[in-house]
């Protein structure tokens, strides 16, 4: 029986750099409760309900691929975003099929979280 995670051309695994990956494992863990599995001083493995990935040191790039998350409550996440220490780059807007809004991290990656 096939693993039930893994869909055929999904996104299956984000991998971003950081400039402080204890940070970066700070705010998302506040922001939206993914659970961190470290792999030594430079590199830690993040899970949560629909997405895997991990955080390696470096320096992170401008102007990549825009991941966008979704939510069942827009303004609770962003509030805890920005109680996390995000920074709102565009405040909720409506786009064709719901809302959403943009925010950097504290590595200044710039990411969305939609809902309808």
């Amino acid at each position: 029986m096939a693993d039930k995670k893994l869909k055929h051309e999904q996104v299956q695994y984000l991998e971003f750099l950081s400039e402080d990956v204890a940070r970066a494992k700070a705010f998302y863990t506040k922001s939206f409760g993914w659970k961190f599995t470290d792999y030594g001083p430079d590199y830690t493995a993040f899970e949560g309900d629909y997405v895997d990935g991990g955080f390696t040191t470096g320096k992170p790039a401008k102007g990549t691929v825009l991941v966008i998350l979704y939510s069942n409550n827009l303004e609770a996440t962003q509030q805890k975003v920005v109680e996390a220490g995000g920074k709102i780059v565009k405040d909720i807007f409506s786009f064709p099929g719901g809302k959403r809004f943009h925010f950097t991290d504290p590595d200044g990656y710039e990411l969305a979280v939609w809902s309808l």
